[in-house]
Parts: structure tokens; sequence; C-alpha cells
């Protein structure tokens, strides 16, 4: 089984992936992960690639279809993939699905975590993380028991400097014209499930993995 996971910035995506490579044995892969990889190991489609970006030029989908399909032929994605930040756009989606059709397999679900806007600023402004250990807490409701300071081994807390609200706010803008087209597309393919991302971490887990078991496997 394949998975795609979709979701707004501060939705979760990243905390709920790894919670479900965990509680399933599938690889999460995300794409800036796959990119930095295939150049770094000067794969070569990740040389190709690289002779893109050096150019300050966007990488073609076939090429990075290529590294997605060079990426989930390791053994470690054996048991299916969470892809993670990838596709970003209903062509990249379409390619997707053609080459992995090619190789007699397919995306079984797309889960789409859903968080109400005022949640999604609270947990990006309110966001502080240890320079040490990088534990996250969160002014609003996850405060550290002593302000600017790790509860767990006593670092200095900062916040990131796009943590901000005009940041945000772009950031959703972004997402809603960029996803959107997305989001249709695989509703008409009847593959996307919404998910209530708001709650305990492990309750929002549970309603993912219950939302795959709806899934058809590949």
């Amino acid at each position: 089984m394949n998975i795609i996971l979709l979701g707004s910035p501060g939705a979760g995506k990243g905390t709920q992936a790894t919670a479900l490579e965990e509680a399933t044995g599938m690889k999460h892969i995300a794409s800036g992960d796959m990119f930095r990889t295939a150049v770094k190991e000067g794969t070569p489609l990740g040389k190709l690639a690289q002779s893109y970006l050096d150019n300050g030029e966007l990488v073609p989908d076939d090429v990075v279809i290529g590294m997605v399909l060079e990426r989930v032929t390791r053994p470690d994605c054996a048991n299916g993939v969470i892809f993670d930040g990838f596709p970003r756009t209903p062509e990249q989606a379409r390619a997707l699905q053609e080459a992995l059709q090619n190789h007699d397999d397919c995306i079984s679900a797309v889960l789409l975590l859903h968080v109400p806007k005022e949640a999604l600023i609270q947990r990006v402004i309110g966001r502080w993380t240890c320079r040490n250990c990088q534990a996250v807490y969160n002014t609003y409701y996850l405060a550290p028991q002593e302000a600017g300071i790790c509860d767990e081994c006593g670092g200095d807390l900062y916040q990131r400097s796009d943590d901000n609200l005009e940041t945000i706010n772009h950031r959703l803008e972004v997402y809603t014209a960029q996803t959107m087209p997305l989001v249709a597309h695989y509703r008409q393919q009847g593959i996307l499930h919404e998910i209530d991302g708001q709650g305990d971490v492990n309750e929002v887990t549970v309603r993912m993995v219950q939302a795959m078991t709806l899934a058809n496997p590949c």
C-alpha cells in the first residue's frame, strides 16, 4: 500500500508520518529528503536534478518521478510508502500514477489532514524549539514550565524566523492555491480520505489508520 499525506502548513503531516511509519512499517519519504539523498549519493538522476538546480531551474516532473521510482524500489520500501510533499500538482499526480502503474503499483489512499485556520496559526506562531534537544513547545497549549527554558534538558528555546503571522498567512494562501486542485483530483478518483487533525496526536493517528483500512491495496 502506498499513501499520500496532504495538509496545510502546521497540520501535523510530519508528526503523523512518523507515527504511521512506526504503526504500519511503511516508509516515510519526504520530497526534500529524497532530493537531498539522490544528490548526495550522486545517482544519475540526482546528478541530473543538480544540473537544473545549479542553473536555478525547476527540476522537470519526469526527473522527479524518476527519483521517486528509484527510491521506492529500495528494500526499505517493501511494506509501502508514505509520500509527504509530493506530488504537488495534478500534473505530477497523473505522472506518478502512470509511472507506478507501469511498475504494477499504485496510490491506495490520499489522507488529507484538516485543521481550522485559527488552530493552525496558534500552532505556528506559538511554537518554540529547544536549541539543544529539538523538543517542541507551544505558548498556547504546551508551554514549558519556565519561559524560554526546555523542560527536558534546560536548553534555550527559540522561534524560527518564519514562525510569524504574516508568513503563515502567506503560506496558507499558497497552499490553498496549489493544493486545492490536487484535492479535487484525488476526490474525483475516490481515494481521498479527509481526517480531523485536531486533538491528541495518538487520536489523530488512530483516525488515519482507520481510514487506511478502507483503502484498496495495490
